[in-house]
């Protein structure tokens, strides 16, 4: 059951209403913005909620329990607020989402119907449409462990315990010549044979600039991303990565002397071992198999 303030319960009450919806958006580098569906704009607690932006939301569901609960929102896109390139270069990826219901007369009478982060997003002409996604949804997601040879650390990570900030595990420069959507050329990478395939590459400048992903492959001067950023790779623009790992244990013993932090099993028998059949004849005396 909702806490309804005084104030807001009287204005609820009241025949005639002053409310509108409002949403605040709060991305993962700090950065705010906040719509409305009212026609002009409502400002309180140093956010100016901006109308004009089309944006609907679909009803909210809610139950008791810890159930997932969700909406969807609507709204245009433009270059005062929500662009399309910094959805597409994933700008707005987990950010935080509160919807609001205000009275537009009077900001402080106002309730919080909706507190979660931005799901899936679906562009289309100059309109996108987002799944808002409850705090329950984090308790929906698998944890714990998994038994397997790989390790299941990230490379860097406290549990890894690699330094990836060294010198020797980074590299600083800009973009030599694109090789289409994906790939490129740099003259910093070359001599490093194909330490970053798999590590994580982000944009320092360029249309990009701010975006990360992961390199598929890299041989010498070249690189190959994983997948194609928002923007197309020119000459010049400028990065940062990081070395990659491909999680064997072998990797983490010879190249990163780091044996003691692998997370993984290597001694773990395949599946041709457990499923292989004893054999007439053998030595099938219940012991040990080699």
């Amino acid at each position: 059951m909702r806490d309804i303030p005084l104030p807001m319960a009287v204005a609820l009450a009241s025949r005639v209403t002053t409310f509108a919806r409002c949403w605040r958006l709060t991305r993962r580098d700090g950065a705010t913005l906040g719509f409305t569906d009212h026609d002009d704009d409502v400002a309180f607690d140093g956010v100016t909620y901006r109308a004009a932006t089309g944006m609907t939301a679909s009803a909210a569901e809610s139950a008791l329990g810890l159930a997932v609960s969700g909406l969807d929102v609507v709204g245009a896109l433009d270059d005062s607020g929500l662009t399309e390139a910094d959805l597409a270069r994933g700008a707005y990826d987990g950010a935080a989402v509160a919807l609001f219901l205000v009275d537009w007369e009077a900001p402080a009478n106002r309730l919080l119907l909706f507190a979660g982060a931005l799901g899936e997003v679906a562009r289309e002409s100059a309109a996108f449409s987002a799944e808002l996604r409850s705090l329950t949804h984090a308790l929906a997601q698998p944890r714990g462990r998994a038994y397997q040879r790989a390790c299941d650390a990230d490379l860097g990570d406290a549990r890894c315990g690699i330094d990836l900030t060294a010198p020797e595990r980074r590299a600083e420069g800009t973009v030599d010549g694109a090789n289409g959507a994906r790939g490129f050329s740099s003259s910093v990478l070359a001599g490093r044979g194909s330490v970053f395939t798999r590590g994580r590459l982000i944009w320092t400048s360029g249309a990009n600039a701010g975006a990360s992903g992961e390199v598929r492959r890299h041989l010498d001067a070249s690189a190959e991303l994983a997948e194609a950023p928002a923007m197309p790779i020119a000459a010049g623009d400028g990065f940062v990565v990081t070395e990659g790992c491909d999680k064997s244990f072998a990797t983490c013993r010879d190249r990163f002397a780091n044996r003691l932090n692998f997370r993984g099993f290597p001694q773990m028998p395949g599946n041709d071992w457990l499923a292989r059949a004893a054999k007439a004849g053998g030595d099938n005396d219940g012991g040990r198999l080699g």
